[in-house]
């Protein structure tokens, strides 16, 4: 069973935390040590992620460089990474998707806490929940980190502004709200009754879009690999892609190309997928693209 870092991941970790305080470079602790401190669940990861403005990340890995470290801006649009050895420090900006950015509220509503024996700042709960209900890859699903946040913050979540969090994408919340209800039945009083029935009002109310030459595909939004075929093959706009998302086309691209790289079950990219084109869709199936035969 893990127990966690050992002596050197944990000092270099401390060290990381001391020089950015040093330097004054702002930043908030969010992953495995903010989701324990608020769900009491210890899961013991490979690294510590760090949750910064975008226009700090710069001061941040400069500092880190001066200590020596070696450090990478593994995907610009959101991470980069700060390495001793084989330990590393994620710096966070964005989500994968693009959606969840760091900004001042980010800090407003930060809580006080301790990681390893060093007093610091931790993600807002509420921004805990938006970043990680965007989550649902074939090899990643963080619906149940959610369900565990609302669980254990529910009744102290201020839950009007995690619905302004998800503005447009409203209906991802609703799906999580539904699930929670799922899952713990004896406690679907920790999510006010107003959430459900405002979301499933919007929900009743929404008017059908009109149809377009391109429909939209916001599934990437979700999962960067198992709507790949969507986009590439059965003519749907990218959700990621501005101005529907704030990606541009380099940083899908690499995002996607990093799919192989990192580790996971075998074959979640497009063309793993069948190239059937969906009933109605009028697209044309691509050639060439095997039958999924897995379940």
């Amino acid at each position: 069973m893990n127990s966690g870092p050992d002596a050197r991941t944990r000092e270099f970790y401390r060290d990381v935390l001391r020089r950015l305080q040093a330097d004054e470079v702002p930043f908030l602790v969010g992953g495995a040590y903010a989701f324990e401190r608020y769900t009491g669940i210890a899961r013991h990861t490979k690294d510590l992620d760090l949750f910064l403005r975008r226009g700090d990340c710069g001061r941040a890995l400069d500092t880190l460089q001066r200590a020596g470290y070696r450090t990478d801006r593994t995907h610009p649009h959101w991470l980069a990474k700060a390495f001793s050895e084989d330990a590393f420090v994620d710096l966070i900006w964005s989500s994968g998707n693009g959606v969840a950015d760091v900004d001042e509220a980010w800090f407003t509503h930060a809580r006080e806490g301790h990681v390893l024996e060093v007093p610091v700042r931790l993600c807002p709960p509420e921004e805990m929940i938006w970043s990680k209900a965007f989550i649902m890859e074939r090899e990643r699903f963080d619906g149940g980190d959610v369900a565990h946040l609302i669980r254990a913050c529910g009744a102290r979540l201020r839950w009007r502004r995690l619905v302004r969090r998800f503005g447009p994408h409203w209906r991802v919340l609703l799906s999580h709200v539904v699930l929670f209800g799922f899952i713990y039945p004896d406690e679907r009083a920790t999510v006010p009754a107003w959430v459900p029935m405002l979301l499933v009002r919007r929900l009743v109310r929404e008017q059908p879009r009109p149809g377009t030459r391109r429909p939209l595909c916001l599934g990437t939004l979700l999962s960067r690999s198992q709507y790949l075929v969507d986009v590439t093959h059965w003519g749907y706009r990218d959700g990621r892609r501005r101005p529907t998302g704030r990606m541009t086309p380099h940083a899908i691209a690499k995002w996607t190309a990093a799919i192989e790289a990192e580790p996971g079950p075998p074959g979640p990219d497009a063309p793993a997928e069948s190239g059937a084109a969906p009933p109605g869709s009028g697209a044309t199936p691509s050639p060439g693209i095997p039958l999924e035969t897995s379940p």
